[in-house]
């Protein structure tokens, strides 16, 4: 199903979906295809947000596209002591 399908048949609400195509520009993904799972009432969104698996999001309707930011880590720089 498209995000303009889902955003039809979950007007305005919170959505848990399973997203299976999706196409990155830089740091950001651009989510093609989900496959709804189910609607997520407003008080609990933040909860089933950090208790979704992978592949799995929680994202509101009202956005035209869904997108994902990508974070990448900054490494961490081990300092080692010098000898003498």
């Amino acid at each position: 199903m498209k995000w303009q399908e889902m955003r039809q048949l979950f007007p305005n609400q919170f959505v848990l979906f399973s997203v299976l195509e999706f196409h990155q520009e830089g740091t950001r993904r651009f989510i093609d295809e989900v496959e709804p799972i189910r609607a997520v009432a407003d008080e609990d969104a933040r909860t089933e947000f950090d208790q979704a698996g992978p592949g799995k999001l929680v994202y509101h309707t009202s956005s035209k596209v869904c997108i994902i930011r990508i974070r990448r880590r900054k490494r961490s720089r081990v300092r080692r002591k010098r000898t003498k």
